[in-house]
């Protein structure tokens, strides 16, 4: 996945393809956090505590872990839209500079629900860049897509919250 960069807090919104093949909503978006790159993967793949301060994550259990005990394979159940939803993530990692990607294995209302977190070190804290693409299974009005991508956007918010407190 080909990153680009935007301002620090300014959301990029496009479309691209999903890995089903159809068209997928994406966004992207960038904040400093003042806190170390270590802190923010850290907080970030301790999936079990989403819910302590993700708003929209109920529950989170990891069904599968890799070699150094890093959640590979996680199910969600999160409120969207105004439902209960349930769907599965299968992680990758990588570490120059730290990286966090998903891919949608299941889920009940959504074909793909693909992105990353990258932390970079910059000078006051990480540089942190959140890029999602999603395709639902039902199509949404114009007005009701904006409204929940403002809610998975302030997922990074959430994040920064948790990583500075």
């Amino acid at each position: 996945m080909t990153l680009v960069r935007t301002a620090p807090n300014k959301p990029s919104v496009g479309a691209a393809m999903g890995h089903n093949g159809a068209m997928a909503d994406t966004a992207k978006q960038t904040t400093v956090i003042a806190a170390s790159p270590q802190r923010c993967f850290h907080v970030a793949t301790e999936f079990e505590r989403y819910p302590e301060w993700a708003k929209d994550v109920k529950e989170a259990v990891v069904l599968e872990r890799d070699a150094q005990g890093r959640g590979t394979k996680v199910e969600f159940r999160a409120s969207a839209l105004g439902r209960s939803t349930h769907y599965t993530l299968g992680y990758t990692y990588g570490d120059s500079p730290l990286t966090i990607a998903w891919r949608l294995v299941d889920g009940d209302i959504m074909r793909t629900l693909d992105g990353d977190y990258m932390f970079e070190s910059v000078s006051n804290g990480t540089l942190t860049t959140y890029d999602l693409s999603i395709d639902l299974v039902i199509p949404l009005p114009g007005f009701v897509k904006r409204r929940a991508e403002n809610r998975i956007l302030h997922t990074l918010t959430e994040l920064k919250s948790r990583c500075e407190s």
